[in-house]
């Protein structure tokens, strides 16, 4: 009997998820690069090929969860209200992960997420794969605001500076957490700096 494609594909979605938390948890208690596949394929009881299968590279085994966020930027813009700018509506979203203290805006101080975002800005080659991440979400936001209206070269100067500065916003929150600020007492001001840069985004070096 042909098992439901449901069923299988739940079981991958599950397998992959255990290979990576195993991995993780492995790299935070001993480093990246202390780490070896073979090391985290015997671990996880998956073979090596197995792994590969999931995970085309090491890196890609922590950054996966980046990986199914990197369309989150384009799906704001196109499921934004009628009467929503582009820009409005990723304003907006940023400030409900800011309340939110999703870990995608850097303001989470759990010690689980500290160390994760601790692994990957601590680890050269981690944070240079995060880029191509980065690059892939501006590429998504580029057709959503093309379809939206945006000319060809506006989109991609658009989407290419949201990309960035919600990067780096996300970088000045956990920097504060690693100084020692709570993120509750640090929210007020990730809110003021969010809110700063959109209205850069916005009005350019004029609004200055």
């Amino acid at each position: 009997m042909t098992e439901p494609m449901g069923l299988r594909e739940r079981k991958k979605a599950q397998l992959r998820a255990a290979i990576a938390d195993t991995a993780i948890r492995m790299f935070l208690e001993s480093g990246f690069d202390q780490v070896s596949i073979t090391d985290i394929a015997r671990a996880a009881d998956v073979s090596r090929r197995t792994l590969f299968a999931y995970f085309p590279t090491k890196e890609d085994l922590v950054l996966q969860r980046f990986a199914d966020h990197e369309d989150e930027a384009a799906r704001t813009v196109r499921a934004r209200r009628a009467d929503e700018s582009p820009l409005d509506a990723l304003r907006a979203a940023l400030l409900d992960r800011l309340e939110q203290r999703d870990p995608s805006a850097g303001l989470n101080d759990k010690p689980e997420i500290m160390a994760f975002l601790g692994l990957i800005f601590g680890t050269e080659s981690l944070a240079a794969r995060l880029i191509r991440y980065t690059n892939r979400g501006a590429d998504l936001l580029t057709e959503a605001l093309c379809d939206s209206g945006f000319d060809a070269l506006t989109a991609r100067l658009v989407a290419r500076q949201v990309i960035v500065v919600q990067q780096e916003l996300a970088f000045l929150n956990h920097d504060s957490l690693v100084n020692g600020k709570s993120a509750d007492a640090h929210y007020p001001e990730a809110v003021r700096a969010a809110d700063r840069a959109f209205d850069l985004l916005r009005d350019g070096l004029e609004s200055r």
